[in-house]
């Protein structure tokens, strides 16, 4: 990288974006949307096809944001980034001046990685699965009365949770025979309360996750299921995993079967292909269909070092991203799967998202003076039809909209009715639903006028596989990375949840006996909060 590092706020190109931005290109006159557009704005990535022809860009457009991802360096940081540069820092502030290689997990499948430190460290730690995971499927790891593991219950929260849960829920379809998985995260004893109802906890791993061995709430749900394992007289050391950091509280032999090791270089949220969703994902669907996962999302990082944005599929999306959000002043995102086995994806981008680049302030120190990360929000397609797409379409705040789709389904199961299939009915309304927000529809009945100019892209694999789902994963934590680079901010640490955290630790001293809380704002709030708790028992 040069010294003349730009970020949109002072890159040139956003003074030609801003003009353009004036008058975008009008999806809804007549013949916009022709064949020709559709083919040219086309972008092919490992498994993927990107459509983005119902985008409000023209050649112009598109253009000014190459210009600008090249003024602001962002495949070079990019770059960078994947070896080993010091990406996770504010300069001249406290921070965590750390490395950000979740990338090094998965570059197992080329003589030269990136980074080659890390990446023999991660295979490492693939080697002790396979290791294990042969040991589990062979019978040389079984439970006390000599039967094999049958199921795993993962322990985790955030980013311990939200990746591994998608990508597992994603790929239930690949399972090994008899095997099954499940999830712990809420502090909320509820939460752990239902899991282990459905749990054969005799014939079950515990795969607890924490890179500091310390967080509070995935600390506490271990102890309610080590107290439910006592009580099923089973021992919880020939039960429970670590997953967390070397020489943490966590990393002790004594309480565990085995250890798997997480690296400080490696955020939560980033760290679905380490052993925090690698060992999950691969008692469940095998070792080959783990590397299947990781092979596609190697495939996607290095792709992603392509400086050409056309050829380049998550730098193409990050750029549509900036424009929709910091030129044409759309604030949120809704990311639509037309895939039901992806119904907990886009809980995992809301966080990597808003993590990542709910930041207000530059990697200088400075505050911004642009618009940086969206809200994230989505749920599946259909059933998102038969809710919230009354706003997409005739609301007023237009939500510009990524959906993603399948040709082809999982299970190969389905059934003709009226001619046609579930999927290609399923696959038929992805592509109207995309259309119909671009184009809009005329009527004389204004409850019946559909504005359009409503801007959206698809993301089009043949089949949800391992593979898709590695490389799906990639797309977007590159496209999000992309976007910090771009807006100048640290993608990678998530000092706004800091303070929530102290004052929940504070209020918790006090919960047990108010009156040793000084008078003030916490003391008044707790009472207020408990008040209704305190009648109640008064009445009983």
């Amino acid at each position: 990288m040069n010294n003349e590092h730009c970020i949109l706020a002072t890159a040139p190109a956003s003074v030609i974006l801003r003009e353009l931005a004036r008058h975008p290109f009008d999806l809804t006159a007549e013949g916009a949307l022709r064949s020709k557009r559709i083919t040219r704005h086309v972008c092919d990535g490992g498994p993927f096809r990107l459509l983005y022809a119902t985008e409000r860009i023209d050649e112009r457009t598109l253009d000014a944001l190459q210009t600008l991802a090249d003024e602001c360096q962002v495949v070079e940081m990019f770059k960078a980034m994947r070896r080993g540069a010091v990406v996770n820092k504010i300069e001249g502030c406290a921070s965590e001046n750390r490395q950000a290689l979740h990338t090094a997990c998965r570059d197992i499948f080329v003589d030269a990685p990136a980074e080659p430190k890390a990446t023999a460290q991660a295979k490492i730690e693939l080697d002790k699965l396979r290791c294990f995971l042969t040991e589990i499927e062979q019978g040389a790891i079984t439970n006390a009365a000599g039967e094999k593991f049958t199921g795993i219950l993962h322990v985790g929260i955030g980013g311990s949770d939200l990746g591994p849960r998608s990508i597992i829920e994603a790929l239930k379809a690949y399972r090994l025979p008899g095997r099954d998985s499940r999830f712990i995260a809420n502090v909320d004893p509820d939460d752990a309360a239902r899991a282990l109802a459905e749990t054969d906890l005799a014939h079950t791993l515990v795969c607890i996750v924490s890179k500091s061995g310390t967080t509070l709430e995935t600390r506490a749900n271990e102890q309610l299921v080590r107290e439910r394992l006592r009580a099923a007289g089973l021992d919880p050391k020939r039960h429970c995993l670590a997953i967390t950091g070397q020489g943490s509280p966590m990393d002790n032999p004594a309480n565990y079967l085995r250890s798997f090791y997480m690296y400080d270089y490696i955020g939560g949220r980033y760290s679905g292909a380490s052993m925090v969703g690698a060992v999950t994902l691969g008692f469940l669907i095998g070792y080959d269909g783990l590397i299947d996962f990781l092979r596609g999302a190697a495939t996607i990082d290095w792709l992603a070092e392509e400086p050409d944005m056309k050829k380049n599929l998550p730098l193409t999306m990050a750029m549509l991203g900036v424009w929709n959000h910091n030129f044409l002043d759309f604030p949120t995102l809704a990311v639509l799967p037309y895939s039901q086995a992806l119904h907990r994806f886009p809980a995992h981008l809301q966080q990597c998202d808003m993590e990542s680049n709910g930041k207000s302030i530059t990697t200088t120190g400075a505050t911004v003076s642009h618009q940086t990360g969206p809200v994230v929000w989505g749920e599946p397609g259909t059933n998102g039809q038969h809710a919230f797409y009354q706003l997409l379409h005739q609301g007023t705040e237009i939500v510009p909209t990524e959906f993603i789709g399948f040709i082809h389904n999982q299970y190969g199961q389905d059934c003709l009715v009226d001619g046609t299939s579930s999927q290609q009915k399923l696959f038929a309304n992805m592509l109207a639903q995309a259309l119909a927000l671009a184009t809009g529809k005329d009527d004389a009945n204004p409850n019946r006028r559909f504005s359009g100019n409503r801007p959206s892209c698809l993301l089009i694999a043949d089949r949800l596989t391992p593979y898709a789902m590695g490389a799906l994963l990639a797309i977007y934590e590159t496209k999000i990375v992309m976007q910090g680079f771009c807006w100048g901010i640290n993608s990678f640490d998530q000092e706004g949840v800091q303070l929530g955290k102290a004052l929940a630790s504070r209020l918790l001293g006090f919960l047990t006996d108010i009156n040793a809380a000084p008078d003030g704002v916490e003391k008044e709030l707790l009472q207020q909060a408990l008040h209704p708790l305190n009648e109640e028992k008064t009445r009983t």
